[in-house]
This record gives structure tokens, sequence and C-alpha cells, in this order.
């Protein structure tokens, strides 16, 4: 018996090739961070020179200091944080509340066709990038955090992620409710949410990282520098460097600072926040997506 066991559990060549495919991925996709990090970390001439590889070539933190060396980067990082909670938390709300009733059929919820094709028609047709900054000046927004947040308060592929995943739930589950009482809030805050956590934390995944990541609406809707998000600031930091700079000590910090060195500084910066939120998230983010791609 013990000998059958044993022949069950050995390890075949399918499994060792399966590992290594594993193993060269993992370093395929490890690689690009790794690198970027080592060019941040190394001196102007070894980067220039191309001889950082993996390693730190002379050691220095200069380009850390250079982003972190003014209250600029704090007030953009605080701004930054304040965006993502605003905007995650205002798409949650208005995703959740969308994709309830839109998960409903015809005859519970007439007129859902209609209001299907006019988010789908949201998804393929856009008014141009004038019109969009227009309206938002028009409503007076600029230079506040709500021109960060609400243009993209209704993200239309999340909503409809969610919609197919609450239609996928067992038809059931809302029947025995409803005998017992229950009405649709009670439906949607006791059953509807707890069970759609997959797919709602996948969502609230995606609207964090757009948020974060994105520096655009940043650079267009914000006219002065001390509004900056994180993401825009940053990316101004190589623009901006101020070449008329007559204080000897900071000429002499930009002659050992590469922009090779600086914009590999940046980019792990800002991607720091992500790696240390995606963990908590990922365990649904397979399956929230998976089950909210699939069509009833």
């Amino acid at each position: 018996m013990h000998a059958m066991n044993t022949t069950k559990h050995r390890l075949t060549l399918a499994d060792y090739l399966l590992a290594a495919l594993l193993v060269l991925i993992t370093i395929v996709c490890i690689a690009p961070i790794w690198h970027t990090i080592a060019i941040s970390l190394s001196d102007k001439s070894a980067v220039e020179g191309g001889k950082v590889l993996f390693l730190p070539v002379d050691f220095t933190w200069n380009a850390y200091l250079k982003i972190l060396d003014d209250g600029k980067f704090f007030r953009a990082f605080a701004i930054s944080i304040e965006r993502v909670a605003l905007g995650a938390g205002i798409q949650f709300i208005i995703t959740v509340l969308m994709a309830y009733p839109l998960a409903l059929n015809s005859r519970e919820f007439a007129g859902r066709n209609v209001y299907m094709w006019i988010i789908v028609f949201t998804m393929l047709f856009g008014g141009g990038l004038i019109p969009w900054y227009l309206v938002i000046k028009s409503l007076g927004m600029i230079n506040s955090i709500w021109a960060l947040v609400i243009p993209g308060a209704v993200p239309v592929f999340n909503i409809i992620l969610v919609m197919n995943f609450l239609r996928n739930l067992p038809k059931e589950l809302k029947e025995a409710a409803y005998i017992d009482g229950a009405g649709p809030w009670y439906l949607l805050l006791r059953i509807y949410i707890p069970l759609a956590v997959p797919a709602l934390a996948t969502v609230t995944l995606f609207s964090i990282v757009s948020h974060w990541n994105d520096f655009f609406q940043g650079l267009i809707l914000m006219s002065k520098p001390e509004n900056y998000p994180l993401q825009t600031y940053i990316q101004q930091l190589v623009v901006q460097i101020d070449l008329n700079e007559t204080d000897s000590v900071k000429l002499e910090e930009l002659a050992k600072l590469s922009n090779k060195s600086l914009n590999a500084a940046k980019i792990f910066v800002t991607i720091i926040p992500v790696l240390i939120v995606y963990p908590f998230l990922q365990r649904y983010f397979i399956h929230g997506i998976t089950l909210g791609s699939v069509k009833e």
C-alpha cells in the first residue's frame, strides 16, 4: 500500500517542465523591475555607460533624494491618496447601484434593455477631448480634486462585469429571500454584495490602479503645480528641472543625476502602493473576472 502511494506522488517529466516554465515566467516578470531598481540606485556615469544590469554600480541614493527633497512630492502623494479613496469609493457605490438593477430581467426592471444600450453606447463612442474638457471647466471643477474623480465616476466595463456576476448567482436565493419578506435593499446588502465579493474586489482593484496610475488628467485639468497628483508631479519632474539654478550645491547634485536613474526611481516609487494593495485583492482577481465575464 505504501509503495502504491509513493508511485502515485512521484513527479513526472511534465511536472518538472511545468515547474521550469513557471520559474522562467517568474524571472521574466521580475527582471524588468529588478533592472529598474538597479538603475535607480546606480551612479550617473555607470547608467549612461550601460554598465548596469541587475546590480547597482557605484551605489547612490541621488535619484530618490531628488524626488523627496521638497514638500511638493508629499503634497502630490497626499492628493493621489485622496483621489484613490474618493474615486474608488464613488466608483464602487455607482457600480453596485447600477449593476444590481441591470442584473434583473426585463419583467422585473422595465426599460432594462434601453439602459443597457445606453451603457454600451458610452463604451463605443465619446465626445472627444475638447468637449470633455469644456464640460468639466463649465462645472467649475478645474484645479479641484473632483475634476480627477467625477469624470470617471461611471466605470462601464466594471458595471458589466459585476452585472454578469450577479446574473450568474442562483435565482433560488432571490426567490427564497422574497418569500421570507426581504426587500430589494435587503437582498442587495445582505445577500448579493457578500456573494459578489470576488467581482467587487476585482473591479475595486481596477479602480485603484486606474486612479493611481493616471497622470494625463492631472496634466490637463490642473493648471497649478501644487494641485498635481503624484503621477503628474513625477512625470513633470524631469521636464521641469531648473537649468538656471544658481545654487552650486544643487548644480552639483544635478550633475550627478542621470535622467535614466530619475525615471527608474519614479517608476519604482509609483508602483510601491500597488504592490502593497495587490496581494490583498489578488486571491479574488481570477475568480471575479472569470465569472463576471461569462454572460448568461
